[in-house]
């Protein structure tokens, strides 16, 4: 969904039902909503969240919603339109977002896996509370080494581990950990102190 207040966009992943799996449909959405509010020169900041309890679950890795989905669309399973889709939804859509000209800030509760790193990673901010729990992946848009350092990456890789929010803190990723009933309220504060 996309909400405003005042100066500062809301973008919601909202599919709480699958933890907000990232469907093809859901990134549309998200797309949709970035260019909406890069388009209106009143938004100065762009917040994203989850809908419920998650952030995000990561990809959707086969909902009834997203086969339906993609048999309604014809999609291919392999060849050249399964990589031209593959691509579109796992790296260009999270390049795109990440050089968005707006500030954007992630407020990430409860699980952020995978898919739902990478769209964190794709924001310049990472406000989370302290139910925030990440699981960084091999996957595709890997930004562990830039966000994480090489070394400190290689170690969580190779574990599979979730992180925790102070400890996701504590290694850069995440900017600020918050009670979980001062999250939202914190992080907008925030982004009407930065659209000011």
């Amino acid at each position: 969904t996309y909400d405003t207040d005042g100066p500062v966009a809301i973008v919601t992943l909202n599919r709480p039902r699958y933890r907000n799996a990232q469907s093809w449909g859901l990134l549309d959405g998200v797309d949709e909503a970035f260019n909406l509010a890069e388009a209106d020169d009143n938004v100065r900041v762009i917040v994203v969240r989850g809908a419920g309890e998650h952030f995000s679950s990561g990809h959707d890795l086969g909902t009834p919603e997203s086969i339906a989905e993609r048999e309604i669309r014809g999609a291919s399973d392999e060849g050249l339109e399964f990589y031209q889709n593959f691509r579109k939804y796992n790296i260009d859509y999270l390049l795109k977002w990440r050089n968005s000209p707006k500030p954007s800030i992630s407020t990430v509760r409860g699980y952020c896996i995978f898919a739902g790193w990478m769209l964190a990673a794709a924001t310049d901010l990472v406000f989370a509370d302290t139910s925030a729990r990440f699981l960084p992946g091999l996957v595709e848009y890997f930004t562990q080494p830039w966000d994480l350092g090489v070394r400190k990456a290689k170690e969580l890789i190779f574990e599979s581990r979730f992180i925790e929010a102070e400890e996701a803190r504590d290694l850069g990723f995440v900017n600020r950990v918050y009670a979980p009933d001062d999250l939202e309220r914190e992080t907008m504060a925030y982004a009407h102190r930065v659209a000011e």
